[in-house]
């Protein structure tokens, strides 16, 4: 469940609503900054030129040459939300939530999320383009939609990955039955027939389904956000390909409440895109496991969350979002490089 600070959502460059996309004025002009706030950032490389996407309104696009001078678009990249979108999500509006980017059979794909915090009825968009530079954009419908009252999932946080036999997937999931996985067709919607899988989760719903799964937390915190999500808060997830495995990162427990989030990344593995995906303990995500990646230092951050990593620049790099500490608990950008213990687990140092 994603949302901004006030203090990110006012430093965010908005779209004026229904500006027509070949048409558009704005009143306040790019800036550019080495101390990017963002929340949910996703990256690509395209040409020499690193464009973040992000939470915001249309969504946030910012740039750089060299990933740490940083230019904030005031454009976003949807000017215009589509009308089924809005049609699709009662409440939503133009605050766009958690977008992910990839490249695939030339194409860049940018798949977002349409919602109101703390329900879940939800949409997945998907957009797609030639060139990340040209700026222009084509609206290819929904991917995904949740229902409340009919699916316990929620269509948000979703991520993009191709297996080894370039197949694509789609990865999301937030709070209620936890984190879905589904194939896709060649158009990156749904493929025919299938249904959605749940591959990670933040407590052991099932104290059957495994001798090593953790016990249900007999007091389990509530969410702040909405009593119907419950308490099973995992999101966010990413997964990354390396050396032989696929590993899940997903997000634990709270974003969005500025100084007061805890949120914290979790990892597991698998040698297949479809899990399961266990801990060093050998805990099956779906059961509670995963290994403790990053939190808050409570030096720099309270917390930090909603990943993404990538092999760039001949080494593999994590980003999030961290909720500072200098800046009162804006959520900024967080990059670091990742390191691999000899067994092959991911670290930060």
């Amino acid at each position: 469940m994603k949302q901004a600070t006030l203090l990110l959502v006012a430093l965010i460059i908005g779209a004026t609503q229904g500006v027509k996309s070949q048409n558009r004025r704005f009143h306040r002009e790019n800036f550019v900054t080495d101390t990017p706030m963002v929340h949910d950032p996703v990256m690509a490389l395209e040409d020499s030129t690193y464009h973040i996407f992000a939470t915001g309104m249309g969504i946030q696009h910012m740039t750089s040459a060299d990933r740490k001078s940083w230019t904030i678009h005031a454009e976003p990249v949807m000017s215009v939300i589509p009308q089924w979108a809005h049609d699709s999500v009662p409440g939503f509006t133009h605050h766009v939530w958690a977008p992910d980017v990839i490249q695939w059979h030339g194409k860049w794909w940018l798949s977002y999320s349409c919602s109101t915090f703390g329900k879940n009825g939800s949409a997945i968009g998907l957009l797609s383009t030639q060139k990340l530079a040209s700026g222009l954009w084509n609206d290819e419908g929904c991917i995904v939609t949740s229902r409340e009252g009919r699916d316990n999932w929620n269509a948000i946080d979703p991520n993009f990955v191709i297996d080894d036999q370039d197949q694509p997937w789609l990865v999301w999931g937030s709070f209620w039955d936890g984190i879905q996985l589904a194939r896709l067709d060649s158009t990156m919607h749904i493929a025919k027939g299938e249904k959605p899988r749940t591959i990670a989760r933040r407590f052991n719903l099932d104290s059957k389904a495994s001798k090593n799964a953790l016990p249900i937390n007999p007091n389990p915190p509530k969410n702040p956000t909405s009593d119907y999500a419950g308490p099973n808060a995992i999101e966010a997830p990413f997964i990354f390909k390396h050396t032989g495995y696929y590993y899940l990162f997903v997000s634990w427990d709270y974003c969005c409440q500025g100084s007061k989030s805890n949120y914290r990344v979790a990892v597991g593995r698998s040698k297949t895109v479809e899990g399961p995906y266990l801990d060093r303990h050998g805990i099956d995500m779906r059961y509670g496991g995963g290994n403790l990646f990053i939190e808050g230092d409570k030096k720099a951050f309270e917390a930090a969350g909603h990943c993404a990593a990538y092999h760039i620049d001949g080494q593999d790099v994590f980003i999030c979002h961290g909720y500072s500490i200098a800046h009162r608990g804006a959520s900024i950008l967080i990059q670091r490089p990742i390191s691999w213990t000899l067994d092959g687990w991911p670290f930060l140092k």
